[in-house]
């Protein structure tokens, strides 16, 4: 029996969930894409309300912008840390559920994409939902065809749990802060 701690910041919204061996007691999320650092303490304090057990957290590891990626990482393995317990990082955009009738997809292959400010979009490709292509990011006018508007899903961020540990934020841009040396 595990229970694990879901947690998202790649996206607009400050995700948080409890999944039970495989059932989901907690989910809600926060929108605001400034808001991350207040809604997650937050929205972890509600989760808790439904288990104080937690074996793992499982946290959304982008793509995603620097600032919201690293509230959801550094608090996810915090919380792990500071209670023995182990962290596993997904692709965020991995965890998007795409039901095709509900988009009007014709095939099992689709595109999702995500918000990347300055008019880009973080986006991936997927076949009988498996990614085979990206996670990249461009203008909206340089993806062929995409499903926007959708945000990771808990149950499946924690389903992926158990095939993929990212240990590293997916950054696909350079940072806007240069390093004083280097600017001219």
């Amino acid at each position: 029996m595990t229970v694990s701690l879901a947690i998202d910041t790649a996206t607009s919204r400050t995700i948080v969930g409890i999944v039970d061996n495989g059932v989901v007691v907690f989910e809600d999320f926060h929108e605001g894409a400034t808001d991350h650092g207040k809604a997650i303490s937050e929205l972890v304090t509600q989760a808790l309300g439904s288990t104080k057990l937690v074996d793992q957290v499982v946290i959304g590891m982008g793509p995603g912008p620097f600032t919201g990626l690293r509230v959801g990482i550094t608090f996810a393995q915090s919380f792990a840390l500071a209670r023995s317990i182990p962290w596993i990082g997904v692709c965020s955009l991995d965890a998007i559920q795409i039901d095709s009738s509900t988009h009007d997809l014709k095939t099992d292959e689709y595109t999702v994409a995500i918000d990347a400010r300055r008019k880009q979009m973080y986006w991936a490709s997927y076949k009988a939902g498996l990614r085979i292509s990206g996670p990249s990011v461009d203008k909206p006018e340089d993806i062929a065809t995409y499903v926007t508007n959708v945000y990771p899903d808990i149950e499946k961020l924690v389903q992926l749990s158990s095939t993929q540990n990212v240990r590293e934020p997916i950054y696909l841009r350079s940072p806007d802060a240069i390093p004083t040396a280097e600017r001219t």
